[in-house]
């Protein structure tokens, strides 16, 4: 008499892991998103790794976490994988100031974003 089990988020062949609260703008955590869509999570690592944005690094451990759920939670093999999809969306903003000339405020925004990354598995073509 319990209640029913929610349905899953994502199909049978994928998982998928989301990091929130990332300090930066949407519009700098998409061009590394842009990055890496479409690619092998071997390939997809790789270009994190290496990448010189500073936000690349938590990207990486979001991808390395979805990796992990594929692998423990959903019993898919990590060597099909691919990054299905990758977006970005917003956060929170602080909102800070900075006095200026002549009695004004210069208004100083300092925004938070998210990212969701989905993984999938697809088989080998021979």
């Amino acid at each position: 008499m319990g209640k029913d089990k929610n349905p899953r988020r994502v199909a049978d062949n994928e998982a998928m892991a989301k990091t929130r609260m990332l300090r930066t703008s949407p519009q700098k955590l998409n061009l590394v998103a842009q990055m890496i869509r479409g690619k092998k999570v071997e390939k997809a690592l790789t270009d994190l790794t290496f990448s010189n944005k500073r936000v690349a690094q938590d990207v990486k451990k979001c991808l390395q976490s979805a990796i992990a759920n594929a692998e423990n939670n959903h019993n898919l093999d990590v060597d099909e994988l691919i990054v299905a999809e990758a977006w970005v969306g917003k956060n929170l903003v602080l909102k800070r100031g900075r006095p200026r000339a002549r009695g004004r405020f210069g208004k100083i925004m300092k925004p938070f974003s998210e990212i969701t990354i989905k993984v999938r598995q697809v088989e080998e073509q021979a």
